[in-house]
């Protein structure tokens, strides 16, 4: 049985409570809300849609959206998903399970060369890598006699773990992500082994040349094309099991993976723009951020953990996750350079917001099953594809402002319980709060219910003697609605954490800082860098209010020096 008690007061136990060690991590109250709104129904004629898998622009100034159906069929529509017609069939195909055309991608040059390439499994199921052309007078009709097989990469006797996602980056070069070769755990070590191309991403340099040597170059700062080093020179990064889909944010140019995990985890990997240093991503010595089968040595390339990772389990995660994408369109600017991405199987979106950490990732529980893919139009707008046939255009508005405002909110280890606080105000018709926690950021359970007390402070009890927990608080109006607060930490009794002001949106002209060592001076900053105020605070610990000088409303930083220490955190004043 979980045991906890809440109440709203000043003062706990005749006296005001001193950090053991807190972390305050604000979250603004409107959060982006995802919707799928449709645009293409299965069951409209003549554009009816089979295990659409892929949906890609041909960056030509057209607007043209071109949908990728696993059977070897591309369809082309135009900007308002209006049918054009079938682009182009793929012949020679397997198809079926995870087998089939599974995706394609432009020149970056179509627009004047007219050649684009797809991926898929041959008669024989391997991967496959070609390329076609598209004649200047027919531009929704490609070519099938144009094609060229660029390489073709044995997958063995498995049928599953193709990868199968193309994407040209910024420096001019195609990449494309493969799977381990199929079955369970990776038994021939495929995606850590160098002399095979399965398990990897791959960049090439790809050309428009005749002859068949000469359809793709070596890119000459791939990190493993050095002679002799018994590595492919193909390979830009390893350890990867079944990256169906991933993508570069069009801004940034930073890599973004969705690795399909084994029997435990699903994970997202992350490689910043440009970097060539060669990425180990830990399958199948890692899945996720645990061990796998106990674990094993890394040895080829660097080492690179998950940006995220989350738990097979249909509430709070899924099976199979769906790499997404950073928007970077202009019609739902709540959901503005936040990545996102889904699970097929469970239906959970999740929102990664720019700068975000693991435990900052915003979910919507069973929104959409099926979705195969995600895919940018030219003006950055974000569609998703589904294997029954739909697709949607990925929308995003803010959350209605709740009637209430959290101040502050924060956690405080105790022997044998945490105990939190949080600060509120304009509570009208406001319910309760819902306190939740987590051991992983990822799964929450609920540790139990405060009601509204109309404004005030209040305070949660939690009995428990886990070591380390992540707490958040949905907040529920009357009629319903509700939204998070961001994720806060808790660590174990007589750790020690970090110096914070309360509170972060400064209404009255008055702060409170909680000093947990010594320090000799504190200063108020612009964020362009002017002093404002400042003060000698004599080595002083434990909490100081301050009155702040008229200010004028923005951010600013609080920042205390002394002592060969310096911390900071911004406020924000109304």
């Amino acid at each position: 049985m979980r045991y906890f008690y809440a109440r709203v007061k000043k003062i706990y136990r005749g006296f005001y409570l001193l950090p053991v060690i807190i972390a305050l991590s604000m979250h603004s109250i409107a959060q982006p809300i995802v919707a799928f709104e449709s645009v293409i129904n299965s069951t409209t004629a003549p554009g009816l849609l089979t295990n659409p898998i892929d949906i890609v622009n041909a960056g030509d100034n057209s607007n043209r959206l071109f949908i990728v159906q696993q059977g070897g069929v591309i369809k082309v529509y135009d900007q308002s998903m209006a049918y054009l017609g079938d682009f182009l069939t793929v012949t020679g195909i397997t198809s079926g399970g995870e087998q089939g055309l599974l995706s394609m991608a432009f020149h970056p040059d179509y627009e004047t060369n007219g050649y684009f390439f797809v991926y898929y499994n041959n008669a024989a199921g391997d991967i496959e890598v070609a390329r076609y052309h598209t004649e200047s007078g027919t531009p929704n009709v490609a070519d099938p006699a144009s094609k060229k097989i660029l390489l073709t990469i044995p997958h063995l006797v498995q049928t599953n773990h193709n990868g199968g996602k193309l994407n040209f980056g910024n420096d001019g070069y195609l990449y494309f992500a493969t799977g381990d070769g199929g079955g369970g755990g990776d038994v021939p070590n495929n995606a850590q082994r160098g002399d095979v191309l399965l398990g990897k991403m791959i960049r090439i340099a790809v050309s428009t040349a005749a002859t068949a040597l000469d359809y793709y170059d070596i890119p000459p700062d791939n990190p493993f094309a050095a002679v002799g080093d018994g590595v492919l020179d193909e390979i830009y990064s390893v350890g990867l099991r079944n990256p169906f889909r991933w993508s570069f944010d069009r801004l940034t140019h930073d890599m973004w993976i969705g690795d399909v995990g084994q029997g435990l985890r699903e994970e997202i990997d992350f490689n910043t723009a440009g970097n060539t240093s060669g990425l180990n991503y830990g399958w199948h010595c890692k899945e996720g951020l645990l061990d796998y089968n106990g674990g094993c040595a890394i040895t080829l390339g660097t080492y690179s953990s998950p940006k995220l990772d989350y738990t097979h389990d249909d509430a709070t995660g899924g099976v199979a996750v769906i790499g997404g994408y950073v928007y970077r369109g202009t019609e739902s600017p709540a959901m503005y350079g936040h990545y996102i991405f889904a699970d097929e199987s469970s239906g959970n979106v999740w929102l990664l917001p720019p700068g975000g950490a693991a435990a900052d990732t915003i979910q919507s529980k069973n929104i959409r099953t099926q979705i195969s893919s995600f895919g940018e139009a030219e003006n950055g707008e974000l569609y998703a594809t589904c294997l029954n046939g739909q697709v949607y255009h990925v929308v995003a508005s803010l959350a209605a402002t709740l009637p209430v405002k959290l101040l502050d909110f924060t956690a405080i280890s105790r022997t044998g319980y945490n105990e939190l606080h949080w600060r509120t105000s304009a509570e009208i018709q406001f319910k309760q709060y819902e306190v939740e926690f987590s051991k992983d950021a990822v799964k929450f359970e609920q540790a139990g219910i405060v009601a509204a007390a109309n404004s005030g402070n209040y305070e949660f009890i939690h009995n428990t003697s886990t070591q380390k927990l992540y707490y958040r608080l949905k907040m529920v109006d009357i009629d319903g609605k509700s939204v998070y607060s961001k994720t806060i930490i808790v660590a174990a009794a007589g750790a020690r954490g970090k110096n914070f002001v309360t509170p972060s949106i400064v209404q009255n002209g008055s702060i409170s800082v909680a000093l947990d060592a010594a320090y000799t001076g504190l200063q108020i900053i612009t964020m362009d860098g002017k002093i404002v105020y400042q003060a000698s605070i004599s080595n002083r610990t434990g909490r100081i209010n301050i009155q702040l000088p008229s200010m004028r409303s923005g951010q600013y930083v609080v920042r205390l020096t002394g002592n060969g220490k310096q911390v900071a955190q911004k406020i924000i004043v109304q």
